[in-house]
């Protein structure tokens, strides 16, 4: 697998990245709902700006010196030592090929060892099994399944 990085997601990155995005089907609960994606230079500006708050540190995914997905540790909670991750990647190409699973490591390490967190959580749809096996590889356990949701989490 080649390597990966996560860097801190500026807008340029953001807007690299939304240009070649795919919405994926996998993540709707209701499919009726999937619509495919049309990159708008604006509704990326508007949802990068969306991001920036002290509860959250929005991340690219690197290979390649170019974005490939994004990755997101949000609701950070100070008082109480934990935050949810998200993860994203960009498009079928580069899924199935270990980079989410790399990144997910890195920003267990980053939630932990920079932020001082003490649990990260995570949740996905039911359908969603990809997603979850991949936060059990990487040390997720699985708490409760409700309303549709597979809720996870990881201690330091």
């Amino acid at each position: 697998m080649e390597e990966i990085s996560l860097c801190i997601m500026t807008r340029e990155l953001c807007q690299a990245l939304y240009k070649d995005w795919q919405n994926d089907p996998a993540i709707y609960m209701d499919r009726d709902n999937f619509k495919p994606y049309h990159y708008n230079e604006a509704v990326v500006d508007r949802y990068y700006e969306s991001k920036q708050s002290p509860s959250r540190v929005l991340f690219a995914i690197i290979k390649d010196s170019k974005p490939i997905g994004e990755l997101q540790l949000k609701k950070i909670d100070w008082e109480r030592k934990e935050c949810t991750l998200s993860i994203h990647l960009q498009n079928d190409s580069v899924k199935g090929h270990g980079y989410g699973t790399a990144a997910e490591k890195l920003a267990l390490s980053y939630a932990f060892n920079t932020l001082g967190m003490e649990a990260v959580n995570a949740d996905t749809i039911t359908k969603n099994t990809r997603s979850q096996h991949v936060l059990e590889k990487v040390g997720f356990k699985y708490i409760e399944e409700r309303d549709g949701f597979k809720y996870y989490r990881s201690v330091c």
